[in-house]
């Protein structure tokens, strides 16, 4: 596992951010924010995508004990289609800042934009997850809220198969999509298969 930096500033309380699901065809997009004191430290932590399921489960219980505040929030597929996913990953972690119990001095994005929260100042840094332990730990907990929010939705979609594929664009969830059509969950201002078949559903 890499050396996460425990920290961008020294003396300020910083909130990390990341998103989970952006790239998803269906459920909503999530994201969390999470304070860590500076000396957290875990052996596992570093960007969800680098994790096992385990371990990422395991983690979430220890960030969720550990950390000083954490939030996740969440943006609906509907509310996607309307303001588009960019602004919606924007919106959930707005969301997931405005629920913490500790007002952040500073966020640490992952990513290279971010719509700027109130007056408090960011810094964006791309693949952040890798770098900072506080991105890394909202990373796994935007993962980890999401999938087990896709596993709920798989009971009353299993055709789908998102217990598996969490709702990605896999070949199984756009051949379900061709046999069964959209369902609520779907993003509709998505290319779910292309154009011609696309337009079938609409």
């Amino acid at each position: 596992m890499p050396t996460l930096a425990a920290f961008y500033h020294p003396d300020w309380l910083e909130a990390g951010c990341d998103e989970a699901g952006r790239g998803c065809l269906a459920g909503p997009v999530f994201a969390a924010a999470c304070i860590l004191a500076k000396d957290f430290y875990h052996p596992w932590l570093n960007d969800s995508k680098q994790l096992t399921a385990h371990q990422r489960n395991v983690l979430r219980a220890v960030i969720e004990r550990e950390a000083l505040a954490w939030a996740v929030g969440r943006v609906e597929a509907a509310e996607i289609d309307a303001i588009n996913i960019l602004r919606a990953s924007f919106l959930a972690m707005h969301r997931a800042l405005d629920q913490l119990v500790l007002r952040p001095e500073f966020i640490l994005v992952d990513g290279n934009r971010f719509s700027k929260y109130g007056k408090i100042a960011h810094e964006c840094v791309v693949q952040g997850d890798g770098k900072f332990a506080a991105i890394a730990a909202a990373s796994v907990l935007a993962k980890t809220h999401r999938d087990a929010e896709m596993l709920r939705l798989q009971a009353d979609f299993p055709h789908y198969q998102w217990q598996s594929n969490q709702g990605y664009p896999t070949l199984a969830h756009r051949q379900a999509i061709r046999e069964h059509g959209i369902s609520p969950h779907h993003r509709r201002s998505f290319q779910l298969l292309p154009v011609q078949e696309q337009l079938l559903f609409f």
